[in-house]
């Protein structure tokens, strides 16, 4: 997303100054503008709004989807959906009913939870820090306070409400690392997920293959540098003009290749699978937001080959883990039956990578390679294979596991 928000700034000085700068709302698709719960009214589909706290006093709004379009309300079983680093619910739902995970799975007869991570546009809320004036204190977090705090809180919500005791859990990119935290942290959570399903899965990275990341990872240990590029505290902050200068030329070419191009360049190239109509809408809700800490902790796995806590150096290890290094997260705690999906462009998500961690991880029911060579790490989302290659087969898959008796 570094790239695409380098072009911003070009395309904005340039047009900034042209006749073209004065009129940008009337170039700008207001379906982009739409939120997660306008997105899923238009269709037809019922849709709640819900927030939780954490322990910690981040407020997080998850969005629901009851039952199909044209379906009754009822018992059903629940599946929880968990987008990935810079994202939000909107990536389950901005390709349609036709080919959106999150319609997909209500259609076929699922209560679907779509969960926001703290500081995403939809969960930039705390009980008593400002995400700006508090800088400093609210960006203070990781994937791994999303691992302990954020998902426990989410998963006990949806099963109280749903009056269930168990859920599905479908992870995507970062949605997968938080529930291995969660799952590894705190164990009694196995007992509350029929099974989990991880689309590109990610716990070790060093064998990835992005040359943005790769970028990243090499100033580890050069702090106010690395901030100078991404902030300090909150990953590239984006103002509105910015945001609407992303979703401007995203629509036009020759800058519509180029958009689609830097998404490619992170995360793999497939241009077939790639829906170019859909581009202005995904820049629409991407990026969501992110702390510059949760992608230092990437990076620090980079570096170090390990699956393992936040790496506050030397010293800051002693005060925070009385050790010299940071604990490694136990994989083998993670009990859950797993299925992990996984293919061989996806430049994030390494097959290498997805192997070491499907050894260790406690349950292991299988690992599906993704049928299209060029399947990458976007794929998942906005693939326009995506249901039969991937959605259809973890429905299969879940169905095996559904027990009436549950509901």
């Amino acid at each position: 997303m570094m790239i695409l928000q380098m072009l911003s700034v070009f395309i904005a000085l340039f047009l900034s100054n042209s006749a073209q700068g004065a009129n940008l709302s009337l170039f700008i698709n207001k379906e982009t503008d739409l939120k997660v719960p306008e997105i899923i009214s238009k269709y037809g589909y019922p849709v709640e709004n819900h927030y939780v706290t954490t322990k910690d006093g981040y407020i997080l709004n998850l969005h629901r989807i009851p039952y199909g379009k044209d379906q009754a309300f009822g018992a059903r079983p629940i599946v929880y959906i968990q987008h990935g680093v810079l994202s939000s619910s909107a990536d389950w739902i901005i390709a349609g009913p036709e080919k959106g995970l999150a319609f997909v799975m209500a259609d076929a007869g699922y209560d679907v939870w779509l969960g926001n991570s703290r500081g995403n546009r939809y969960s930039r809320n705390h009980t008593s820090l400002d995400p700006d004036r508090d800088a400093s204190e609210f960006w203070n977090f990781s994937w791994h306070e999303m691992g302990i705090y954020d998902l426990p809180a989410a998963i006990d919500y949806a099963l109280d409400i749903g009056k269930q005791k168990r859920l599905f859990y479908i992870g995507h990119s970062q949605g997968t690392t938080v529930f291995y935290v969660m799952a590894s942290q705190l164990p009694e959570y196995n007992s509350k997920v029929t099974a989990h399903f991880s689309m590109a899965p990610i716990a070790y990275v060093n064998h990835l293959a992005s040359p943005m990341l790769k970028y990243m990872a090499l100033f580890q240990y050069q702090l106010e540098f690395f901030y100078s590029l991404f902030g300090k505290h909150e990953f590239v902050p984006t103002d509105s003009f910015m945001h609407n200068m992303t979703k401007l030329y995203c629509q036009l070419e020759p800058w519509k290749t180029m958009c689609a191009n830097s998404l490619f360049m992170m995360c793999g190239y497939n241009p077939k699978q790639f829906n170019m109509t859909l581009l202005p809408t995904i820049m629409g809700h991407t990026p969501a937001g992110a702390a510059t800490k949760q992608f230092m902790h990437y990076t620090q796995e980079i570096n170090s080959g390990m699956f393992r806590q936040f790496d506050f150096g030397y010293f800051g290890n002693w005060i925070n883990y009385n050790s010299a290094f940071p604990p490694k997260y136990n994989l083998a705690k993670v009990s859950s039956p797993g299925y992990f999906l996984y293919s061989r462009n996806d430049w994030l998500s390494s097959e290498t990578d997805v192997l070491k961690l499907y050894k260790e991880i406690g349950n292991p029911a299988a690992k599906i390679l993704i049928q299209d060579p060029m399947w990458n790490h976007l794929d998942y989302m906005w693939g326009i294979e995506a249901v039969p290659l991937v959605y259809n087969k973890i429905i299969t898959l879940m169905m095996s596991h559904v027990d009436f008796s549950l509901i």
